[in-house]
């Protein structure tokens, strides 16, 4: 099977299943592992935290991929399967699209300390005190950031991956590469989220974590903030006006990624993305995007879901077509 048909093959289950309850989710796996390692290379060292990165993410490329290379000595079909899988499972479109639909259906019927609660869920700011417009802006800017993060980044590094193996080793090769494209990148921004702050105790050991998510995402954040873009007509916004808010405003987040999709959700749904957030109490004054832009409501929720899963499948049909034709 070409690695383009897997590509969009995995983008098919995730979408019609996402992750089973049911299924044990290698997330989880790696999660336990990213602690081991924590409690064994803890030092506030810039080299213990790149030989504790190396630890992690290397592991999960070379299982994910080392797994469908050795199926395709049993036959060519369940390597192909097992690599689609691996994509599968490092792809939460329809998770993410579930997630926000929790919060946006209890804020639409008005039920505030249950939309607070499902919004706690997907994003790391204190939710306790947020009022509707509030909650709305948080799964808003949870869904612009993991269009890259959960979506886009895994798509594209599990594209180069195969691109990498094919030329290197044929079929196995892409097979192989399709698998760990897409792990490398799940593994070091699960490394981000864990470690990639800037407290005390992860300001050196971190500093590897953050610097390597923020190249490995540099590409797809853009890549992303332009399918937001040009899909903005689906959730009844202008690309134009999209293109113009991301141009101007995605330069003022101190990341150099995460401004991209926030200020092109921000301009293709004709809304104020942004402001101040509360961490452990602690007030944060982040920037603005659109900022004469309204206040986000429950309805915004489900087009910012539309929007990420048009960018869904348009990169997966992008992504195919580089595949199929290099």
């Amino acid at each position: 099977m070409h690695p383009a048909l897997l590509l969009v093959l995995a983008v098919a289950v995730d979408l019609a299943l996402g992750d089973p309850r049911w299924l044990p989710h290698p997330v989880r796996w790696l999660g336990a592992w990213v602690s081991l390692v924590e409690r064994a290379a803890w030092r506030p060292s810039f080299l213990a935290g790149i030989a504790a990165w190396l630890a992690v993410v290397l592991p999960a490329a070379v299982l994910a991929g080392g797994l469908a290379w050795v199926l395709a000595g049993i036959h060519p079909l369940a390597s192909a399967l097992s690599a689609a899988v691996a994509v599968w499972l490092a792809v939460c479109a329809r998770d993410l699209a579930d997630h926000a639909e929790r919060v946006r259906r209890p804020l639409a019927a008005g039920d505030l300390a249950a939309a607070r609660s499902a919004v706690g869920m997907i994003v790391g700011r204190d939710t306790d005190g947020l009022d509707q417009a509030e909650v709305a802006r948080a799964a808003v800017e949870a869904v612009a950031e993991s269009t890259v993060d959960g979506v886009i980044a895994p798509l594209c590094w599990a594209a180069a991956g195969a691109l990498a193996g094919g030329h290197a080793a044929g079929a196995p090769g892409a097979c192989a590469g399709l698998a760990s494209g897409a792990w490398l990148f799940r593994a070091a921004n699960t490394l981000d989220s864990r470690w990639g702050h800037r407290d005390a105790r992860y300001r050196c050991f971190g500093w590897c974590a953050a610097r390597a998510d923020d190249l490995l995402a540099l590409l797809p954040a853009r890549l992303a903030a332009l399918l937001i873009t040009l899909a903005a007509p689906l959730a009844g916004g202008s690309p134009l006006v999209a293109l113009r808010i991301w141009w101007r405003d995605a330069k003022l987040h101190a990341s150099p990624n995460a401004g991209r999709p926030e200020a092109a959700m921000a301009g293709a749904l004709g809304i104020r993305l942004g402001g101040c957030n509360r961490y452990d109490g602690e007030a944060h004054q982040g920037p603005l995007f659109n900022a004469p832009g309204r206040a986000p409501a429950a309805t915004d929720i489900a087009r910012a879901v539309r929007l990420m899963l048009a960018a869904t499948l348009l990169a997966s049909a992008l992504l195919a077509a580089l595949l199929l034709v290099v």
